[in-house]
């Protein structure tokens, strides 16, 4: 009896650490967009079906709600800029980690940090990015959270503030900020400060000093968040594409240790974030935007990969969102088509419009393709930033969509990117977060 107590008292001392099906960062385990979870996930949805509870949020924001245990995070800001009634004073302006509790939905609690001035104003036909685009990231202990020109934040799973580390604060030329996500890889967080210092920056994640930094001004057209490859036991390379090109640089020091051109890119900028295959062989894939090109090459190597390493090279348009892989294949919308491509050879599969639902675009506004798919239950969500919520089977044809949903009560955009867990399915508008159930 007392052995038993005693394990007991150990087990309840041990530290918290993150759960099998926990979804810590943007797009899931290694960003990949894809659940391993055996849960069955509902297709369909409304303000009177399969919805286990709605929260209304502080303010509005466009990141992706993350899972850690019982709890759900997600970022927004108030004061400046955040809808009616909000102040026209950038001093007013707030940025707001958010836990919600996974069982009730009820805000367990919110903690706000405040504007380094001056901002980016994010007004107009800029309110598109606005204040709260870079989802938090966990290690099962912390939740991390890159606030722009306000830092990157630490927080304990109670909301205490751990540290805060600037990461830059310039002006951004564009106007639109930055909206890589941050990322975790064994005692460092991961910032790609677009905006903010034209940088990739390394900061010691349990006291927030700087391990390195690496300014290159490709980063300032940058919104994809890197990915973390395994190129084998003795190596793992961070992954991230750059205007007209995928680099892949030392975690340890951030130099690049290989880059590859896209060739028939002529671009500026790279919304989408790279994806990678799951397979022994690690291809990465990228699909760009307006003016760039997409390839397929195989991680590793030294120096300048293109020739050696590229799979194939094409002319594909992934816009905004990022693509998806999926028993090798490679799915993504734009301009409301989902198209489907075998990831090895490029051969074209299936290519079809959203049917139902609101109209997409590929640009920006209530058309553009702003949330990334992903696939849970053996089927592939996607979000139209109009609202619209559309369930796809897998066939050997393509895809078959099985299903289109919408919250008609409402009003607000999707951008986000949903998380999965458990069977559960987190969905974040404008102004709500919603899990179904």
């Amino acid at each position: 009896m007392l052995q038993r107590f005693v394990l007991t008292l150990l087990i309840l001392s041990l530290p918290l650490t993150s759960h099998a099906t926990d979804w810590l960062r943007f797009r899931g385990e290694s960003g990949a967009g894809v659940s391993d979870d055996s849960a069955s996930v509902p297709s369909t949805w409304s303000d009177s079906e399969n919805l286990k509870w709605k929260c209304e949020l502080p303010g509005p924001g466009l990141s992706s709600p993350i899972i850690v245990g019982d709890k759900v995070f997600v970022t927004c800001w108030t004061g400046f800029a955040a809808g009616e009634g909000s102040s026209d004073d950038q001093k007013d302006l707030k940025r707001l980690l958010v836990c919600v509790d996974r069982a009730t939905g009820a805000i367990a609690w919110s903690k706000s940090v405040d504007a380094v001035l001056p901002e980016d104003d994010y007004r107009g036909m800029f309110a598109e990015n606005g204040y709260a685009s870079h989802t938090p990231v966990s290690d099962g202990k912390h939740v991390y959270c890159f606030f722009g020109k306000s830092g990157v934040v630490a927080f304990d799973l109670n909301g205490e503030q751990i540290w805060q580390t600037s990461v830059g604060t310039e002006l951004d030329e564009r106007h639109w900020g930055s909206a890589s996500s941050p990322i975790l890889f064994e005692d460092k967080v991961i910032v790609t400060a677009s905006a903010e210092s034209k940088s990739i920056v390394a900061l010691d994640k349990e006291t927030g000093k700087e391990v390195w930094s690496k300014p290159a001004p490709s980063l300032a057209g940058t919104w994809g968040t890197p990915v973390m490859v395994q190129v084998d036991d003795q190596r793992t390379d961070i992954v991230l594409a750059v205007p007209n090109e995928i680099w892949g640089l030392n975690p340890e020091d951030g130099s690049q240790v290989w880059h590859c051109s896209l060739p028939n890119s002529k671009s500026n900028s790279c919304t989408a974030s790279v994806v990678v295959s799951d397979g022994d062989e690690k291809i990465a894939y990228v699909l760009g935007g307006r003016d760039s090109g997409a390839v397929a090459v195989r991680v590793g190597g030294e120096g300048d990969i293109t020739e050696s390493n590229s799979l194939w090279t094409g002319t594909e348009k992934g816009r905004i969102s990022t693509p998806v892989i999926y028993n090798n294949r490679l799915y993504w919308i734009s301009s409301g088509v989902i198209t489907v491509i075998d990831a090895t050879t490029r051969e074209p599969i299936d290519k079809q419009r959203l049917a139902g639902g609101a109209t997409q675009g590929g640009g920006r506004g209530p058309r553009g393709d702003y949330s990334s798919p992903i696939v849970a239950d053996g089927k592939l969500y996607y979000f139209s930033r109009s609202g619209s919520g559309y369930v796809f089977k897998f066939t050997d044809d393509g895809l078959e969509q099985l299903a289109v949903n919408k919250f008609e009560s409402d009003t607000g955009e999707i951008s986000a990117t949903p998380a999965v867990s458990d069977g559960q399915l987190f969905i974040r508008s404008t102004s709500t977060l919603y899990c179904v159930e």
